[in-house]
């Protein structure tokens, strides 16, 4: 079996975006300044949709190997994985992950075809985004059906233009809504559009390139993204020093940077990164192998349920 390479890709830019949002949000912000609004405008709450679509996909791709009880104890040990954060970061998703999983997921699972789960993702978002409630957490049991609903139907790459170009605008009149209004609900929305343009361009604009740095970020996405709040708590007295929020963009950048070249020279040696490794063997119950015989061997796994 092999890996799915776009879902990669669309993965470790996700990991990519949330590293550098969650700097930001885990930094003093008085006196605002200039870079808050761009942040807030351009890149908070648009990449942990993309992550819970993203979710939702890699859900049913489990399922094609193992059982739902196998999938059950997948869940429990990412609760766990994310209990364990939690001691150092208390803004961690991944119990939500793993509750919502069990939740929705695993109950939609046993529904036929693509169309029923979009419906039921959709209303369960259109719920999620009416005040006073207006998004944020409660988004990721949606989410993660749509993601389930639109692998189901698997819509043609004919729509990714057209489809970027709708989230794009939609997401920028939004966004201007917001601006005159600031209203949380409206946020939500261009947030969630902006998320679908971010998706849909990359897809459009992914080559061997970016795809090179993307994936392997991608790949390891639960161990990149435990380390980078790693990253954020040891680094947060730096991070506050700085009233110009700057030091927020450049630890992002630096700690992508090392992710990606340390997450391609890992995954030259070894098929699961280290994170992943360790819940692989606890959801089986047994040491996984996990050395690369070789540089071409091509046992390679389906891509992991995404975190975050």
């Amino acid at each position: 079996m092999t890996r799915i390479r776009e879902l990669d890709a669309l993965r470790g830019f996700a990991v990519g975006g949330i590293m550098l949002v969650n700097t930001w949000q885990h930094t003093e912000k008085k006196p605002p300044v200039p870079l808050d609004w761009t942040i807030e405008a351009l890149f908070q709450s648009r990449f942990y949709p993309i992550f819970s679509m993203l979710f939702g996909i890699s859900f049913l791709l489990f399922l094609r190997g193992h059982s739902r009880w196998t999938l059950l104890s997948r869940l429990f040990w990412l609760f766990c994985i994310g209990k364990f954060q939690h001691l150092f970061y208390a803004g961690e998703v991944l119990t939500d992950y793993a509750f919502y999983g069990a939740l929705v997921l695993l109950p939609a699972s046993f529904l036929p075809g693509a169309l029923p789960v979009l419906l039921l993702g959709g209303v369960v978002t259109a719920w999620a985004l009416l005040p006073p409630v207006g998004g944020g957490v409660l988004l990721i049991p949606g989410l993660f059906l749509l993601g389930m609903g639109l692998w189901r139907l698997r819509p043609g790459r004919t729509l990714l233009l057209p489809g970027f170009a709708t989230a794009a605008v939609t997401s920028a009149l939004l966004s201007v809504v917001w601006v005159l209004t600031d209203e949380w609900t409206v946020y939500s929305l261009a947030a969630l559009a902006g998320a679908a343009a971010y998706s849909l361009g990359l897809l459009l604009a992914l080559g061997p390139r970016l795809s090179a740095a993307l994936e392997p970020l991608g790949k390891m996405a639960l161990t990149n993204y435990v380390s980078g709040t790693a990253v954020i708590v040891l680094a947060k007295p730096l991070l506050n020093a700085d009233p110009t929020r700057w030091a927020v963009v450049a630890l992002a950048a630096v700690t992508i940077a090392a992710q990606i070249l340390f997450s391609r020279w890992w995954l030259g040696r070894y098929r699961y990164g280290p994170l992943e490794w360790v819940w692989r063997c606890l959801t089986l119950f047994r040491l996984m192998p996990n050395r690369l015989e070789s540089a071409c061997d091509q046992n390679r796994p389906l891509p992991d349920p995404g975190v975050s």
